[in-house]
């Protein structure tokens, strides 16, 4: 299951964070989206090809930076490969390699 959480903005809209395991490799991967409502910002992550996305509860939702990041991005989605790494750079979802997209 991942970890993950959710804030809800102003406007109503909702950013989702969720740490997804690494496939292939050790580690985790953070994921950051920006929809109208939690069910809409799955339905994006499962459309790019992660299938098994679930969010049950809101244990580790989105810091200040994360929300930030991810609403000044035109796609409005986003992968962090080290999310423990601040200076890691945000990426956007079409740079994560479709093994790991197929896997996950």
């Amino acid at each position: 299951m991942a970890e993950g959480g959710y804030v809800r903005m102003p406007d109503g809209t909702v950013v989702v964070a969720m740490s997804l395991p690494r496939p292939g490799g050790p580690g985790r991967v953070r994921v950051l989206v920006h929809a109208q409502n939690r069910a809409r910002a799955l339905t994006r992550l499962r459309n790019l090809g992660l299938r098994s996305v679930y969010l049950r509860g809101n244990g580790a939702p989105p810091t200040p930076d994360e929300v930030t990041a991810v609403l000044h991005h035109p796609e409005g989605v986003l992968w962090r490969a080290d999310p423990e790494c601040p200076v890691e750079r945000w990426r956007p979802m079409g740079a994560l390699p479709r093994r790991e997209l197929r896997s996950a």
